[in-house]
């Protein structure tokens, strides 16, 4: 069964066959900026796993970072996933856009010396200053990302 996602304005649609890792919450000052709140919530999804249903023309891409490359809905600014230069097989997930349950939940916070200070974390999840002990970055992900 195939998990469904889309932008705020529904002009981007897409399904991921397959799961849904990674998942967790970033309090980096990229991803506070890009996504307009205390953190992104985030997972992966391998890139072969992504099948479009409508909008790909839609997408626009920033490269926040050397060889990380933001997409969002050129029409209402939904972020959407991100691509990797080094790890072209992966895309990380923004999950706000899930339209369905993906079954996991997001493991821990990382960058949380670099969070909102008006945001408390309250609940008892894991915190990172950087990436988690396992976790494989991409290059561009290695630093405040």
């Amino acid at each position: 069964m195939a998990l469904r996602a889309s932008c705020l304005c529904q002009g981007i649609a897409l399904e991921i066959h397959g799961p849904v890792h990674n998942m967790l919450f970033c309090h980096c000052s990229m991803c506070r900026k890009a996504h307009g709140t205390a953190f992104r919530a985030r997972g992966r999804v391998r890139t072969a796993d992504l099948r479009w249903t409508r909008g790909e023309d839609l997408m626009r891409f920033y490269e926040s970072s050397p060889g990380e490359h933001r997409g969002f809905c050129s029409v209402c600014g939904s972020n959407i996933f991100t691509k990797f230069d080094a790890r072209p097989q992966e895309l990380g997930l923004a999950l706000g856009i899930l339209d369905d349950d993906p079954g996991g939940r997001p493991a821990c916070h990382l960058f949380v010396g670099s969070k909102a200070p008006w945001y408390e974390i309250s609940d008892a999840l894991p915190q990172h200053e950087a990436f988690p002990p396992g976790y494989a970055p991409s290059p561009a992900e290695s630093g405040d990302a």
